[in-house]
C-alpha cells in the first residue's frame, strides 16, 4: 500500500477517542440491536437495505462528523457479528516483511450482503480506514479479486494501533497482474484499520 498521509492532530485525537468512546457510546443506544456483542467495529452505509441504526449523529459520530461523512441509515457491525459470517482464509506476501502471512474472515461481498447492500458488478464500495485513507473497489472487482474483511492475522485477532481491528485485502499473489508488481504497489486497494463502507450504486 502506498504511504498513507495521516490527517491533522484533531482528526487523531478522534481516532484515538473515537473507538474508546464514541462508537462504545453509539452501540448502546436503542438503534442498535446489536449492542449486547459489543461495539461496533465496522458501519455500512449508502444503498443498502437492512438498516439497524439510527441515522448520523454528528455527537455520537465523531469520527465520522470529522470526515465529512453523513447519513440516513446504515448497518454497524460487531465483531461478533463479522465473526458469524463464514470465514475465508488467504495467504499473501505482505509489503511489510515481504513474508506470506494467513488471514482470514468474511468475503466483504458478504459483509455487504449482509447489510442489504446493492451488489451490481458496477456499484462502487468506497472502503475507509480510521486515519481517512480510503480506495475505491467495484462489486466486480471484489468479487473477482476475493476481497475478505480480514479480523485475524496469523491466528490473532488484528489490534487498533497495528493493522486491524479490520483489514479489507485479497490475496494479490493469486491475481494476474498485480502478483507481478513490486509489493508496494499490490495494495493500494486495501485499506487496514478499516471502519466503514460507503455501498455506492
Amino acid at each position: 500500500m502506498k504511504k498513507r498521509q495521516f490527517m491533522s492532530n484533531v482528526v487523531g485525537s478522534a481516532v484515538a477517542g473515537g473507538l474508546a468512546a464514541a462508537l462504545p457510546a453509539r452501540a448502546s443506544a436503542a438503534t442498535s440491536p446489536a449492542a449486547a456483542n459489543g461495539p461496533a467495529l465496522l458501519t455500512v452505509t449508502g444503498a443498502i437495505g437492512k438498516p439497524n441504526r439510527g441515522k448520523f449523529d454528528p455527537v455520537r459520530d465523531q469520527m465520522m462528523f470529522k470526515q465529512k461523512l453523513s447519513f440516513e441509515k446504515a448497518h454497524a457491525f460487531t465483531f461478533a457479528a463479522l465473526a458469524a459470517l463464514p470465514a475465508v482464509t488467504i495467504k499473501p506476501t505482505l509489503e511489510y516483511d515481504a513474508k506470506a502471512h494467513t488471514l482470514s474472515g468474511p468475503l466483504l461481498l458478504d459483509v455487504v450482503k449482509a447489510a442489504g447492500g446493492a451488489l451490481g458488478d458496477d456499484v462502487k464500495l468506497v472502503l475507509r480506514a480510521v486515519d481517512g485513507y480510503a480506495a475505491t473497489v467495484t462489486v466486480a472487482q471484489a468479487r473477482a479479486q476475493r476481497y475478505i474483511v480480514a479480523t485475524h492475522m496469523d491466528g490473532a485477532a488484528m489490534a487498533l494501533g497495528g493493522l486491524g481491528p479490520l483489514w479489507a485485502i485479497y490475496d494479490a499473489d493469486k491475481v494476474p497482474g498485480m502478483a507481478g508488481k513490486p509489493l508496494p504497489e499490490r495494495f493500494g486497494s486495501c485499506p487496514w484499520a478499516l471502519y466503514h463502507i460507503e455501498v455506492a450504486a
